[in-house]
């Protein structure tokens, strides 16, 4: 799901549930998981106002100028729709050493963070997708890319991953992340993705 329908949802979701229990309807802007934030023009009987900015309220009724939520407030009236948000899926690129299955050691320090993201969901799918650069045969490269999807997978559960849900596929020189000619050896394309939801 895009995050502008997320940020539209939880705007919507935000305003439902006070409208039938709130003296004072009001709506709230969020920031998205990047830090982004959309836009809501609120025209009511008494005015229009423009809402943009995270964690500002305007009243439905569009009398008044956005201003700060209280977070106090905040959490009183919305805890139970903020309790409902799905977490949102995840995604990790793990990047490997020249032609083999090592990863590099930014990317091996990720795999504790990669696994408490896995351990924090009630119920996980995970999907390792293996690339590579663009040196050598594309069946080799199909090959390759399976075998670092598949030692990913392996690290993952020697260090305690336990799900059932779980897909493994290689994309070889297939899907690049960095756009290459034949035989050119890019660090950035030899990756393997982790998508977590």
């Amino acid at each position: 799901m895009n995050h502008a329908l997320c940020k539209l949802l939880l705007a919507v979701g935000l305003v439902s549930l006070l409208a039938g229990c709130a003296s004072k309807s009001y709506i709230v802007l969020l920031e998205d998981p990047q830090g982004g934030v959309g836009s809501v023009q609120l025209t009511g009987k008494n005015g229009t106002q423009t809402l943009d900015q995270a964690r500002y309220a305007a009243d439905l009724d569009g009398a008044k100028a956005p201003q700060p939520v209280d977070p106090q407030r905040f959490e009183k009236d919305f805890a139970g729709v903020l309790a409902a948000r799905p977490i949102l899926p995840a995604s990790y690129l793990l990047y490997f050493q020249s032609a083999g299955v090592d990863l590099t050691p930014e990317s091996q320090a990720l795999l504790a963070r990669i696994l408490e993201d896995i351990k924090g969901r009630s119920a996980v799918d995970v999907s390792v997708i293996g690339h590579t650069d663009t040196v050598g045969h594309a069946e080799a490269n199909e090959a390759l890319g399976l075998q670092r999807a598949q030692r990913v997978v392996e690290i993952l559960k020697e260090q305690g991953l336990q799900t059932e849900a779980l897909r493994v596929e290689s994309h070889g020189e297939r899907n690049l992340l960095v756009s290459t000619s034949d035989e050119t050896d890019e660090p950035r394309n030899r990756r393997v993705e982790v998508s977590v939801r």
